[in-house]
């Protein structure tokens, strides 16, 4: 267990390339700092769920949003871009390959965080949708925080939230879409005053 701990520290050190490609400076955002980001974010959505009477699993979300970058210690934080040049099925390869390497050696006899990385990538249940969306908000919300800082040039993120396909029904739905445009409304605020 303690390889795979100390592997995983690196993600604390670890920065989001999207950030440094675009000026910003080392120690932005680091790739744990971000699963800090979704697994809040995951958490009160969960909580709001329950709330409204859509019963989730609010271990599970957290054991996803905390897991589902953990690939990156080994393929390093691909950005979107990245796609474009190796193929969005060459990137899932190898980021399902390095996931497995890393947990090799904890994982338990039933495969539990594989099984949760899968859930996580190909969204099978409630509770890895709902964390895909607060991986996406999660984006959003540290874009918002960087431009009020005074950050610029950052419009190509907020893209997802053109057509963000969050795979919910119903309340569920209304509860992702209410943040989301509760951050929306916050970046136009920030763009009025600016």
């Amino acid at each position: 267990m303690l390889s795979t701990l100390i592997e995983l520290q690196r993600l604390k050190r670890l920065d989001r390339t999207g950030w440094t490609l675009r000026g910003l400076p080392n120690g932005t955002e680091s790739v744990a700092a971000h699963s800090f980001g979704v697994s809040v974010t995951a958490m009160l959505l969960a909580d709001k769920f329950n709330a409204q009477g859509i019963p989730v699993n609010v271990e599970k979300i957290l054991r996803l949003a905390l897991l589902h970058d953990w690939a990156e210690v080994r393929v390093g934080d691909l950005p979107r871009t990245a796609a474009f040049y190796f193929g969005p099925e060459a990137r899932k390869k190898a980021e399902t390959a390095a996931f497995a390497d890393v947990v090799a050696e904890v994982d338990q006899a039933d495969g539990l965080y594989e099984s949760l990385y899968n859930d996580y990538e190909l969204r099978n249940s409630l509770e890895a949708r709902l964390v895909k969306a607060a991986d996406v908000l999660d984006l959003l919300i540290q874009v918002l925080a960087l431009e009020r800082a005074g950050a610029r040039g950052l419009d190509e993120f907020w893209e997802v939230a053109e057509n963000p396909e969050f795979k919910l029904d119903g309340a569920g739905e209304q509860i992702v879409q209410e943040l989301l445009r509760s951050i929306l409304k916050a970046r136009s605020e920030l763009s009025n005053n600016v």
